[in-house]
């Protein structure tokens, strides 16, 4: 597991950054390589499949369609990728919530949830593909000490358990301690 330890404020260099690796923007020179395949030689088809299949997003705020039950949002990947989702995507969607402790809030909506209910939502749905890179931009930042550590205790077991490389992007320099390296933003630069 890597930490970036952001020294900048919000939105700067961090979140072009995220969305370079996470193959939302394009580089402006070098070359960028996700599960082997060399994003510059991808169109858009295949970008969308392999961002779809191999990165799961964690974003500052969380993204979540308003219209969709907290289940919902969490098994939408899988509706995204096979136009439905079968009963062990909705089974996998039900235990994921579990592990962030929203057991009760399957049947709720983002609206009725708080902020730091909302973000473990969407940190359900970054690990419903099981994928092999997480990029979690501030995936603490609305909890209070002791969800936030379930969460990078659950991030661990994804690290450990599925091989998922995880990129965590933070202000808080306790979380980015707690990574296996920890590289620091400053300025838009990585020193």
């Amino acid at each position: 597991m890597a930490g970036i330890r952001s020294a900048a404020p919000s939105g700067s260099g961090k979140s072009t950054l995220l969305n370079i690796i996470g193959l939302l923007e394009s580089p402006s020179s070098g070359q960028l390589r996700i599960a082997g395949q060399a994003a510059e030689q991808l169109d858009d088809a295949a970008l969308t499949a392999l961002r779809g299949h191999t990165i799961g997003f964690v974003f500052q705020f969380h993204h979540l369609l308003p219209a969709l039950t907290a289940l919902e949002n969490v098994f939408l990947p899988s509706l995204i990728a096979h136009g439905t989702a079968s009963a062990e995507d909705e089974a996998l969607a039900r235990e994921l919530l579990a592990r962030v402790g929203l057991k009760d809030a399957d049947y709720k909506r983002p609206g009725e949830l708080s902020g730091g209910m909302q973000q473990r939502v969407a940190m359900a749905r970054a690990l419903s593909q099981r994928p092999r890179l997480i990029l979690a931009d501030e995936p603490t930042g609305n909890l209070d000490t002791v969800t936030a550590d379930d969460i990078f205790k659950l991030l661990r077991q994804f690290n450990r358990e599925h091989g998922s490389a995880c990129l965590i992007v933070t202000h808080d320099l306790h979380l980015a301690q707690r990574c296996d390296r920890v590289m620091e933003l400053v300025d838009g630069r990585l020193v």
